[in-house]
């Protein structure tokens, strides 16, 4: 029996609220900031259409420039750390064939998932302190030359920001690799060994294929995690010193909500969504899932 009009734009009002809201909430958002980077506009005075006139300013901009470079080295680390250490957790975990200790260690690597983001970091910083923290420690082990002021030092406060969470086990990521690890047939296995591989050959013919969708979906979520890297920064440093922790996200903070130059602030949002559209392409590109 033929259905009429009516019954089949049933389904489709079940999912109009969530089309409403990507609408509203996510395109509208992004067309808006784009019209808003083509004018001057600032609270209180009247907008003008300038056209590309704030993107040609970021091309002379020092502190974006200076942005740009933390935000690339951020990334780079920040996707080695969310790769490397929660896989050789997982790779770990899934050789410990004893189940209760296996599960005590699943249990100790999710545990800090509760823990709010920003109570670690202000452990991080006390850490930092030049008084207490890890200079305490170093003064302990009679090193009181390698003592340091960490995140006033233009030389090491980028890298103290990047080492916030070490060991960077993270539980969602570690949860991810595990259960990837455990979806690959165990006869692949068999297979590689009956042809003589090793555990590298192992590891690199049959769990680093089976694991790239895994692969590609915590490298682009770290990347995007990773560009929007603001509450460290804000927190421990303010971007300083001498803007050698600034980045993308803070800049368009500081320009936006400190300067209210809304209209540079949001040229600066554009360029960093392309430049997550750029990302993301290129890691569907390394691991061959273009499609």
């Amino acid at each position: 029996m033929k259905k009429s009009f009516a019954e089949r734009c049933v389904p489709y009002l079940f999912i109009a609220g969530t089309f409403l809201m990507l609408i509203v909430f996510m395109y509208f958002s992004v067309g808006l900031a784009f019209y808003t980077s083509l004018t001057d506009k600032m609270p209180g005075r009247e907008t003008h259409f300038i056209g590309l006139e704030n993107y040609k300013a970021l091309l002379s901009d020092d502190m974006f420039r200076m942005s740009f470079r933390n935000q690339a080295v951020l990334s780079l680390f920040a996707v080695f750390n969310s790769v490397f250490f929660p896989l050789l957790a997982a790779l770990i975990l899934y050789h410990v064939r004893h189940k209760k200790l296996s599960r005590i260690i699943k249990t100790l690597f999710v545990i800090p998932m509760l823990v709010p983001s920003i109570v670690v970091i202000l452990i991080w910083k006390y850490l930092y302190n030049p008084n207490f923290g890890f200079n305490s420690i170093l003064k302990l082990l009679h090193l009181g030359s390698l003592t340091q002021n960490w995140l006033n030092n233009a030389d090491t406060a980028l890298m103290c920001i990047i080492l916030v969470g070490f060991p960077f086990v993270s539980g969602m990521y570690f949860l991810l690799f595990h259960t990837g690890i455990n979806s690959i047939s165990p006869e692949l296995y068999d297979a590689a060994r009956v042809d003589g591989a090793n555990a590298f050959g192992q590891m690199r013919h049959v769990t680093l294929p089976g694991l790239k969708p895994v692969l590609l979906f915590v490298s682009v979520n770290s990347c995007i995690a990773a560009f929007k890297t603001f509450e460290q920064v804000q927190t421990m440093t303010g971007g300083d010193p001498l803007y050698s922790t600034t980045t993308i996200v803070h800049q368009i903070y500081q320009r936006g909500f400190g300067e209210y130059k809304m209209g540079y602030a949001a040229s600066m949002s554009v360029v960093l969504l392309i430049m997550l559209l750029i990302v993301t392409a290129l890691n569907f590109r390394a691991y061959g899932m273009e499609e």
